[in-house]
């Protein structure tokens, strides 16, 4: 080789300059590696920054997303609990419609069973009412129309069961028409009326002045005397003398007696009189509205003897009052409501379902 063919002093001056130029590009070479390290560290801090800032901002977005997580897990919470309580009252509801429809499927199995037996019982319950509202009244009136409806509501049941009812209430409605009763209402406004007649009849013993009496009384055949030319205090005279004579005159009064008692009787007697005249009156009213009508009649009879004994029966009053009172003992009979056997014996029968 080349190096082979230098001579020794010249190889031991080239090794300086050698080592010179081999520590100068150990330089160059560290200082191009401590560039490229510090570059490369430069790059890596910038490269780490970034990383921080990204970090941050994943960080931040996590943070905001756990906190939006967070809610919506609370609202999730809030509507599965209000969903849960609807459900709730939902399925109660539905539980209550349940109930309410088997009730009521219940219901219309038991009206479509028992319509007639329903019917039956509601003709009869009314039947009876109206039985007792007319042995309370004394009217055929609320019992006739009871049948009635009764024959209508049977008519438009239109049954083949109830075909014996409807018989059976024709026959009952036959035997109202036949009977009669006493009208109670008429008899209670007369005994009304005559009551309050009572403090109006004249007594026995009531002494009626005539108007002769009253009047100026002359001679027959004198002719009346002129007072227009008599003085005036034989005038004044005169006419007292005419009062005097027809008071006097009044006092007395001649008549046969048949009932001394009546003749007898004193003024504060004549108001007791009345007032049991009209107790006797009220309690045979009393009597009509119980339906007795021989306490009635006995109650009239005894107020007819009161007034025969100590009224005048010569007034037109009393010959009214008398007659009033003999129509009312003639109007009173005892009747009874008919009983109506045929419509509750089929509606018996109907009911136990034969």
């Amino acid at each position: 080789m080349s190096t082979e063919a230098v001579p020794p002093p010249a190889q031991a001056a080239v090794a300086p300059a050698a080592a010179t130029g081999a520590s100068h590009l150990l330089t160059w070479v560290l200082a191009i590696v401590a560039l490229a390290a510090l570059v490369s560290s430069a790059m890596l801090w910038q490269r780490l920054s970034n990383i921080q800032e990204q970090l941050a901002r994943q960080s931040a977005d996590a943070g905001s997303q756990a906190t939006e997580a967070r809610t919506l897990a609370r609202e999730a919470q809030d509507v599965a609990r209000d969903t849960s309580a609807r459900m709730s009252v939902m399925e109660s509801r539905v539980a209550e419609v349940a109930l309410q429809r088997s009730q009521l499927e219940e219901l219309t199995q038991s009206l479509s069973r028992s319509r007639d037996e329903n019917l039956i019982a509601d003709v009869e319950a009314s039947i009876r009412l109206a039985q007792q509202q007319a042995q309370l009244t004394g009217s055929l009136q609320p019992l006739t129309m009871a049948l009635q409806n009764a024959h209508q509501r049977m008519e438009r049941a239109a049954q083949p069961r109830l075909a014996p009812v409807l018989g059976a209430l024709e026959q009952d409605q036959e035997k109202l028409q036949r009977s009669s009763v006493t009208d109670t209402a008429g008899l209670l406004g007369r005994l009304d009326d005559l009551a309050a007649q009572v403090d109006e009849l004249p007594l026995a013993n009531a002494v009626a002045q005539a108007p002769d009496m009253r009047a100026p009384r002359h001679n027959a055949g004198q002719p009346v005397s002129d007072t227009a030319n008599e003085p005036a205090w034989q005038a004044a005279l005169h006419r007292v003398w005419e009062g005097v004579r027809d008071q006097a005159l009044g006092l007395l009064r001649v008549s046969r007696i048949d009932r001394p008692d009546a003749v007898l009787l004193a003024p504060d007697q004549a108001y007791f009189l009345r007032q049991n005249l009209k107790l006797q009156l009220a309690n045979a009213r009393l009597s009509v509205l119980a339906r007795r009508m021989e306490t009635a009649r006995s109650e009239l009879a005894a107020a007819q003897r009161s007034f025969l004994r100590y009224f005048n029966t010569e007034s037109r009053r009393t010959q009214a009052a008398l007659a009033a009172l003999q129509q009312l003992q003639g109007s009173l009979r005892q009747t009874e409501i008919p009983p109506l056997t045929a419509t509750f014996s089929a509606l018996a029968t109907a009911a136990a379902g034969r």
